[in-house]
C-alpha cells in the first residue's frame, strides 16, 4: 500500500481528499434536477419547505429506486405540500396516495411523525439531532440525511448505497447487514464526513453508489475515487460487498375473490396489522376454501407476489354473491370499486395490478 492510499484509507480523521474529490465529481456529473432538489433558491425563512421535501423523499428513497419515486413523490407533494396538511390528513388518504410504492409501514410511521411534530415541537422540523431520531421511522442515516441534506448540519449517512461504496473503497469483507460490519462502515463514514457542504457531499455520495458505483456493472473507469479503492485495485470488484447469505425463500398461496356487483368488484379493508396493514383488498380465503355468501366462477391466471421473506402466489377467482352475502358485504369495512370511477382508496400494487386485468378483460 502506497502512501497516498493509506492516508486515503485512514478512518481516524476526516479526509479532506475524499470529500473533495466527491464534490468535484459531483459538481461536474452528479444529479442536480430531482425534485427534492428544487428548494435550492428558497429564502432561509423557506426552511421548513425545505426539510418537509427532503423529509419525504428519504422516507420515500428507503428500499426504492430514485426512478420509481419521482412520479409518487410528485404526486404526493401535489396532495400534501407541507407538514401540516399531511400530518391533519386521514389515514385512508394517506395511504392512498402512497399505493404502489410499498413497505406501506413507512407511510405510517411518516404520518405518525409528522403529527409528532406537529404536536411537540409547534410543527417546526427539530435541528437536534436526538430530537429527529425519536421521531418515528427516522434511524441513524435517515435522521442523519435529512438534516445534513436541509440545513447542512455535519451528521454522516448510511444507505445502501454509501454501504456499497465503503466497502469497496476500503475493501471490507462481510456483509453489511452484519452488526460488525455496519459497525465499521459507520465509523468510515462519520471519518469521512466534512464539516462544510454537508448536503452536497451527502448527495454525492449516494449519487456515486446510484450511477457509477452500482451493484452490478460498476463504471470504475469513471469513477473520482478508483485510483484509492481497494477493491478496484485488488481486483475485488464485483465481490464487494459481500452479499447476504442467500435463502430459499418459503411459499404461501391463497385465493383472492373477484366478486363482482353493479358497482364494480367487492374490496376489504385489511386489520391494522400484518400484510398490507389499513389497505383496501380483494376477500382472500385458503386454496381449496370457498368464500361464504359468493357463488364461486371461473379461475384465473396464477400471480406470483415477493416480499422480503417470502412468496405468495395468488390465485385470483371470480365470483357472484348471492342472498346471503350479507355478512360478507355489509361488515363496516367493505365497499366496492371501479378503477377510475370509484374514490381513491390504498391498494396493495399485486391487487391494483389484479383489478386492472380483470377489468381491462
Amino acid at each position: 500500500m502506497n502512501h497516498s492510499l493509506a492516508s486515503i484509507l485512514a478512518p481516524t480523521s476526516h479526509d479532506d481528499g475524499f470529500a473533495a474529490r466527491l464534490l468535484r465529481w459531483w459538481h461536474e456529473h452528479g444529479r442536480h434536477d430531482l425534485p427534492w432538489q428544487r428548494f435550492g433558491q428558497v429564502r432561509d425563512e423557506d426552511a421548513e419547505a425545505r426539510v418537509w421535501q427532503v423529509w419525504v423523499s428519504e422516507v420515500m428513497l428507503q428500499q426504492t429506486q430514485v426512478v420509481t419515486v419521482i412520479p409518487y413523490y410528485w404526486r404526493f407533494m401535489q396532495r400534501f405540500p407541507d407538514l401540516a396538511s399531511f400530518a391533519t390528513a386521514h389515514e385512508d388518504e394517506v395511504l392512498a396516495h402512497w399505493a404502489g410504492l410499498g413497505y406501506y409501514r413507512r407511510a405510517r410511521l411518516l404520518h405518525a411523525a409528522a403529527k409528532q411534530v406537529l404536536e411537540q415541537h409547534d410543527g417546526v422540523f427539530p435541528r437536534d439531532f436526538a430530537a429527529v431520531l425519536a421521531l418515528p421511522g427516522l434511524g441513524r442515516s435517515t435522521a442523519g440525511a435529512v438534516l445534513a441534506q436541509a440545513f447542512d448540519l455535519p451528521h454522516p449517512i448510511l444507505d445502501g448505497n454509501v454501504k456499497r461504496v465503503l466497502a469497496r473503497f476500503y475493501g471490507l469483507t462481510g456483509w453489511p447487514g452484519e452488526a460488525a460490519v455496519e459497525r465499521e462502515l459507520w465509523r468510515y463514514a462519520s471519518a469521512l464526513t466534512p464539516s462544510q457542504r454537508v448536503g452536497d457531499y451527502t448527495q454525492a455520495i449516494m449519487d456515486l453508489g446510484a450511477t457509477l458505483c452500482t451493484s452490478r456493472n460498476p463504471a470504475c473507469v469513471r469513477c473520482p475515487l478508483a485510483d484509492a479503492c481497494v477493491a478496484k485495485q485488488s481486483g475485488r470488484v464485483s465481490e464487494l460487498p459481500t452479499p447476504r447469505p442467500r435463502k430459499v425463500l418459503p411459499v404461501r398461496q391463497i385465493v383472492m375473490w373477484l366478486v363482482e356487483g353493479e358497482d364494480g368488484v367487492l374490496l376489504q379493508r385489511r386489520p391494522p396489522v400484518g400484510v398490507w396493514p389499513g389497505l383496501y383488498s380483494l376477500p382472500e380465503t385458503e386454496v381449496g376454501v370457498e368464500l361464504d355468501g359468493v357463488q364461486p366462477g371461473e379461475c384465473l391466471s396464477v400471480m406470483r407476489h415477493t416480499f422480503s421473506h417470502y412468496h405468495l402466489d395468488i390465485f385470483p377467482r371470480r365470483a357472484r354473491r348471492n342472498n346471503a352475502a350479507a355478512s360478507v358485504m355489509d361488515d363496516g369495512r367493505s365497499l366496492w370499486y371501479k378503477p377510475n370511477q370509484s374514490a381513491s382508496v390504498g391498494l396493495p400494487a399485486p391487487v391494483s395490478r389484479l383489478i386492472e386485468l380483470y377489468f381491462k378483460e
